[in-house]
């Protein structure tokens, strides 16, 4: 049986980060994190959009607000550190029409709560930044925004998390909790003094076993890219609609990646089973029948129109319906352009069961035994830093209770 002080379940940027801090207040700890992939950040860590966001879309009182900006500017001075390419590109947030005014201004107002840089321009400044841009009478500019290539990031830390004297594993699955300190993975028992999960996709699985997550269940969410053939240098900047606050995506927008080609996506596509990437791959039928009860349900009733959602979604697995919807934000975008599907991304979304509501910010649940990462969701990549010192603390205030 292996035995550790600290075990960490998941090889995301979430759990490699709190596996690097953990270390970092504990030098003579002994860590372990398992990973039941063969690799590392091979999920929603290496599938994002790879933007580093800036912080303005949040109200000040989330944990989002709180962890964007610094995360942004810890984030992209690592990958500086560890010379990862940073696409300081910025983003254009357009408005298509007058009523979606009114949203540029309250996001403007939340940048200024959350003390982020954010200028409100005219049509004709948005168009010197990207000429192609399409905006009715003016947008929105975050200078801070960029993009990075988020596996690149992702195996970085990993490398430093070994040569900090960690120890990594991959291909061990969790399979169940067996004692009060205990676990069984299909590599054998391991013994821990603490426990974090940072599971993703099988975050409520893992904590429903150390009874959390009673009020919540992993509801996956497909995003799909669309790459550009045009080449490198065809778009200046990231361009966003103005989204939609009731829930937790942002449209369907064009991203300057960190190479500078360009991208379509990500969709928010309702999945029907955890790891429904492509085909049947992975298929899983129990996950099928229990997402498709739990889709149901919000069909009839949900607090943010998941009918609707769903429908406008699934219309998006259409190449030209993506393309269609892209060129509104943006001049000579054609479908003839936009050819190349890209490795899709599952969001690890969480559900409140009982008000039948997805959880917009961050939510941990724990106790002096273990922490479970249940809802790590965009803009989770940019916070996983400063996300990290605060599973920390709460770590540390938890095992003194």
């Amino acid at each position: 049986m292996d035995k550790c002080d600290f075990l960490i379940i998941g090889g995301g940027i979430i759990g490699i980060s709190i596996a690097r801090e953990l270390k970092r207040r504990h030098p003579n700890a002994t860590l372990l994190l398992i990973e039941k992939e063969k690799g590392y950040g091979l999920h929603a860590s290496g599938r994002n959009s790879g933007v580093l966001h800036a912080g303005f879309y949040y109200t000040a009182d989330s944990f989002k607000a709180k962890f964007t900006q610094e995360g942004n500017q810890r984030l992209a001075a690592y990958c500086e550190s560890r010379n990862i390419p940073v696409n300081k590109c910025g983003k254009l947030v357009v408005a298509q029409n007058k009523s979606e005014l009114t949203q540029l201004d309250e996001l403007l107002v939340r940048a200024k709560n959350n003390n982020v840089p954010l200028k409100s321009i005219t049509e004709e400044e948005a168009k010197a930044i990207e000429p192609r841009v399409r905006t009715f009478e003016r947008a929105l500019f975050s200078p801070t925004t960029s993009s990075v290539n988020p596996s690149q990031v992702v195996q970085a830390m990993r490398n430093d998390a070994s040569q900090e004297g960690l120890k990594l594993h991959s291909g061990v699955r969790y399979l169940r909790k067996t004692g009060k300190g205990a676990v069984k993975t299909s590599q054998g028992n391991i013994e821990f003094g603490y426990m974090v999960n940072a599971a993703g996709l099988y975050a409520d699985k893992i904590a429903q076993d150390f009874g959390f997550s009673k009020d919540y269940r992993i509801l996956p969410f497909k995003g799909l890219y669309l790459y550009s053939n045009e080449p490198v240098g065809s778009f200046q900047t990231n361009i966003y609609p103005v989204p939609d606050l009731r829930n937790p995506f942002l449209g369907v927008h064009f991203t300057v990646t960190a190479e500078g080609k360009v991208k379509i996506g990500p969709t928010a596509i309702p999945a029907f089973w955890r790891e429904n990437y492509k085909g049947l791959t992975n298929f899983n039928f129990n996950e099928l029948m229990e997402i498709i009860f739990r889709q149901a349900g919000l069909f009839w009733s949900s607090d943010f129109d998941f009918k609707n959602l769903a429908f406008e979604e699934l219309q998006k697995y259409s190449q030209a319906k993506l393309v269609s919807l892209a060129s509104s934000l943006a001049e000579g975008v054609e479908t003839k352009s936009f050819r190349k599907w890209g490795e899709p991304g599952i969001r690890a979304q969480l559900l409140n069961i009982r008000e039948k509501k997805l959880e917009m910010d961050f939510v941990t649940e724990g106790d002096e035994r273990s922490l479970h990462i249940l809802n790590a969701v965009s803009p989770a990549f940019t916070c996983a830093l400063p996300f990290a010192d605060f599973a920390c603390d709460k770590i540390a205030d938890l095992s003194t209770h």
